[in-house]
């Protein structure tokens, strides 16, 4: 007996790629490029938001309801920590939920499936975020912010795909 018959995979093989998939280094590298799409994703929404908020469809101060949420308005400058919690969530929990989600969603590359998972969290943002807009202002909040959250994920997509598809990946 020379080894395993011709056509059957050996099990100690793909043990020794899932123990490197699963390795502390593996995930924690997975962790930090989630964390740096979701950065780039936030920085280039918050560059909507703030031309949604220059021309007056957006308030900045909306973000002072996350810090109310989490029940520190009173210890913090209200509106940089809203932001800052705002930040925090585009960094961790979205990416994390993308990275979960993106083989079910449409496109086939990451930036669209990208896309597609921005509309769809910005679904409750323009509800959580709604500050009073009305008529033209509530059509233009809606659409620029619908703008942001398809920029965050075209954003978190690019970064995803970047760090796939470079040779010696950890994604």
């Amino acid at each position: 007996m020379s080894g395993p018959p011709h056509g059957v995979d050996d099990p100690v093989d793909e043990l020794s790629e899932t123990e490197e998939f699963d390795s502390l280094i593996g995930i924690v590298g997975d962790g930090v490029v989630g964390a740096a799409g979701g950065l780039v994703g936030t920085a280039l929404s918050t560059v909507v938001l703030l031309i949604a908020e220059s021309l007056g469809v957006f308030e900045r101060s909306a973000f002072a309801l996350l810090t109310e949420l989490v029940g520190i308005e009173e210890l913090v400058p209200p509106i940089l920590a809203g932001y800052l919690i705002f930040l925090a969530g585009g960094m961790a929990p979205w990416p994390l939920l993308y990275a979960s989600l993106k083989e079910y969603l449409p496109g086939r590359r990451d930036p669209v499936s990208g896309a597609f998972f921005g509309f769809a969290i910005w679904t409750g943002f323009v509800l959580g975020f709604y500050t009073g807009q009305s008529g033209l202002a509530l059509v233009g909040y809606a659409v620029l912010t619908l703008l942001a959250h398809v920029v965050y994920g075209v954003g978190l997509g690019l970064v995803f795909e970047y760090f796939r598809t470079r040779p010696n990946s950890i994604v």
